[in-house]
């Protein structure tokens, strides 16, 4: 039961990363109306840097593609971390009304380590 459920949050989890991703390179969810300044002027900005955005899609992307998979999770969560911290510094930062998503999609990702915390053993010499 435990591994379904884990596997379930991974999947939600790993097409919100996709999905998010893929907006990146298309463009189909709109802009909320009512973002705090601090957070439009920081998305301005970061749009500024061309080749930014889209190595952040395709990193959500093949992370999340991998995250979804049981036996690449550990890559995909490693590929995610970095990406997971930016999401959840900018929420706080910018608008710290909105973090409990990016927080509920930060736990999933550590209950996973957790779980796979053996994989990762390889990655310090173990």
């Amino acid at each position: 039961m435990k591994k379904k459920l884990l596997f379930v949050a991974c999947l939600l989890t790993g097409l919100l990363f996709i999905n998010a991703g893929l907006n990146k390179f298309f463009n189909y969810l709109p802009v909320p109306k009512e973002m705090p300044e601090a957070s439009l002027k920081l998305f301005t900005a970061m749009m500024q840097i061309s080749w930014l955005m889209p190595l952040v899609g395709i990193a959500e992307i093949a992370g999340g593609l991998l995250f979804i998979i049981p036996r690449y999770r550990a890559l995909g969560t490693l590929i995610l971390t970095p990406v997971m911290a930016g999401i959840l510094l900018t929420q706080i930062s910018t608008d710290p009304g909105g973090w409990f998503m990016p927080a509920l999609m930060a736990l999933v990702m550590a209950w996973s380590v957790i779980e796979q915390r053996r994989q990762y053993l390889y990655l310090i010499g173990r």
